[in-house]
């Protein structure tokens, strides 16, 4: 598998608990009739209402082996080898009132012969708006021209203090633009230098993010439907202003159930979860397939000798139910249920280490729903959990909520939303985006009109973006499916998916919601052909 960009990354979570923007590649259709390398040079630019271009620059790029510089706190990238030349056009905006500036980079390959036609807006992560360089460089391999906006809040994902103003007030135009408004000002842009540099339109136009950059593509799809036919959304991380706060639960549970587990004992339970759970698909593999059917209950754990870094720890009916309370997710004074919590088999120790909340919650309630930097989140108790839950919804849903479940002029307009989430997601609830999915079901009358237009699969055994112990869907793969769909009318039943471990291959088709796969019973369960979907 392509080593990926690490994303929501932050210094107390490891690499393997990352957040990771993608751009994909497919087979590229040559584009007819043009063969004449254009000249790599700035070009006319047409912006939205109420943007006003400020700048454009032009800068070619020779192709070939292109490598990339370390960008700590992020995971280096390898090289990328046979890149056609491309060139860069950056356009930077402005929203008059806003006091903003905001660049566009679009790369574009610089002989239309390698052009497939096609257009690819590529995602952000964390608070990142959009990356410049890796995705925009994988699309041109891809043969697509690819775009990426920086929102105007710089190329920091870990650094979320854009959104407070020198008097302390939320800077609503920056926020605005990483919720929605720079996405569409990407779009118009994007495609509208593609037009200009090719002397041609793009026959189609795609959406590509995961976390950060698969709630662009649900915003996107929600707010501005006829701006990409084709919408790839990989965990997204939609119901915003829930998700960033209710994320620090793990700490309001700790504080008042005076426990402070280490990673190893939260690793034993996890451990022992798998264990009961993992054959009720009919194969034990070491993977939960469908984690909402798993009912094992962490005081089974109560007395347990766990060794961890040579001592011994028995697990306490506090910390035993602590486990239980964080997987169940927050709730109220009155037990009302207000989000959800890690599935079963995810890892915990990204959301719930003791004294160090996850890092995307801390900075949101710090710059946004307290603008108070010096608020300490880790000190939390139910009581200022719900406060803060409360504030955030209350202040943020209708800017950067992005849980609209009214599809309905994307789906009139023909857009098609492919959409992945892994079942051992360790930073953001798998149950969320399940959560959207049945909201959208509801609206629009039942699962089968919605699947018309947008489909879902809950892959199992997948971390955040990627990764974990269960077959991965490849990026290629997925994008090529929605291209399939949006193209051809070949709507996806299933993502093809597969893992190599120790000089084995496992496939298996990942069903699409609310369908699973589950072993016929005959033939090796490494093999995806010996298993079908059935209704959850």
């Amino acid at each position: 598998m392509k080593r990926r960009l690490i994303v929501l990354l932050a210094a107390a979570v490891p690499a393997a608990a990352a957040l990771v923007p993608m751009a994909a590649n497919a087979t590229a259709a040559h584009t007819p009739g043009l063969s004449t390398a254009t000249a790599c040079a700035s070009v006319p630019v047409s912006a939205p209402s109420g943007t006003v271009v400020e700048k454009v620059t032009a800068v070619a790029n020779p192709g070939g082996r292109v490598t990339f510089p370390p960008a700590p706190p992020l995971l280096d990238y390898p090289p990328i080898d046979d890149v056609p030349a491309w060139c860069d056009i950056t356009v930077t905006v402005t929203h008059p009132g806003a006091n903003d500036h905001v660049n566009i980079k679009v790369s574009l390959p610089q002989n239309p012969q390698d052009w497939n036609g096609r257009f690819q807006g590529t995602g952000g992560s964390a608070y990142l708006a959009g990356e410049f360089l890796h995705p925009l460089v994988l699309a041109v391999k891809g043969g697509y021209v690819g775009a990426a906006t920086d929102a105007g809040v710089g190329q920091n994902p870990l650094d979320a203090s854009w959104g407070r103003t020198a008097d302390g007030t939320v800077n609503t135009p920056l926020l605005q633009n990483f919720a929605s408004r720079s996405l569409h000002d990407m779009a118009v842009v994007g495609k509208d230098v593609t037009r200009n540099f090719y002397h041609r339109s793009a026959s189609y136009a795609y959406w590509n993010g995961c976390s950060t950059g698969g709630r662009q593509g649900y915003a996107e799809a929600q707010d501005h439907p006829t701006d990409f036919q084709g919408i790839l959304a990989k965990a997204p991380a939609v119901n915003w202003d829930r998700f960033a706060v209710a994320t620090l639960w793990s700490q309001a549970v700790f504080n008042e159930e005076n426990v402070q587990p280490s990673k190893c004992e939260l690793d034993a339970f996890t451990t022992a979860a798998v264990k009961a759970c993992d054959g009720l698909d009919g194969v034990t593999n070491g993977i939960i397939d469908n984690p909402r059917d798993c009912h094992w209950d962490a005081r089974r754990m109560i007395g347990t000798t766990v060794v961890c870094d040579g001592k011994k720890f028995t697990i306490s009916r506090a910390t035993a139910n602590a486990v239980n309370k964080i997987w169940a997710g927050p709730v109220s004074s009155t037990g009302e249920k207000l989000w959800y919590g890690p599935n079963k088999g995810a890892s915990l120790d990204p959301l719930a280490t003791p004294g160090a909340p996850f890092f995307v919650a801390n900075a949101w309630v710090q710059n946004f729903v307290t603008r108070d930097p010096s608020f300490d989140t880790s000190k939390i108790t139910y009581a200022s959990f719900e406060r803060l839950l409360r504030s955030s919804q209350r202040q943020f849903n209708d800017v950067i909520g992005t849980d609209d479940p009214d599809l309905s002029r994307f789906a009139r307009a023909g857009g098609k939303l492919l959409s992945w989430h892994g079942q051992t997601d360790e930073l953001i609830p798998t149950l969320g985006t399940v959560d959207y999915r049945e909201q959208v079901n509801r609206t629009f009358g039942g699962n089968k009109r919605v699947d018309d237009f947008y489909r879902l699969f809950l892959l199992p055994g997948v971390n955040h973006c990627g990764g974990g112990t269960g077959p991965q869907v490849s990026d290629d793969d997925a994008l090529a499916a929605l291209v399939n769909w949006v193209e051809k009318g070949n709507a996806p039943a299933t993502l093809p998916a597969s893992t190599s471990t120790n000089g084995k291959t496992v496939t298996r088709d990942v069903c699409r919601y609310p369908m699973v796969a589950r072993y016929t019973g005959h033939g090796d369960p490494a093999q995806a052909a010996n298993f079908h979907c059935v209704q959850a």
